[in-house]
């Protein structure tokens, strides 16, 4: 992983680990429900930004020497394994 990919995702693993404490102090605290549900999806969020980052980091090292390859059966191989591990056939 690339210097610039992992202090970004530092970064936000860092920012949703505070958010799940501050979830997980309202919920102790019985708070509004709506107002948890917001604080969950603001994790999320931040979930799917590293996610993209990940993303972002994997096809631009090892996408790109799979996807030079002039075997088709691996670079089948990694297209599949990137629709299967981010959900991009949105099953």
């Amino acid at each position: 992983m690339s210097d610039e990919y992992k202090t970004k995702i530092k970064l936000n693993l860092k920012k949703a680990q505070g958010q799940i404490k501050l979830i997980e102090k309202m919920v102790d605290e019985d708070r509004y429900c709506i107002d948890v549900a917001q604080q969950i999806n603001a994790a999320i969020g931040l979930f799917k930004k590293i996610n993209n980052n990940i993303l972002e980091n994997h096809l631009q090292t090892c996408g790109t020497h799979r996807l030079g390859s002039k075997n088709q059966k691996d670079k089948d191989d990694f297209v599949q394994e990137l629709i299967k591990t981010f959900n991009l056939a949105g099953k």
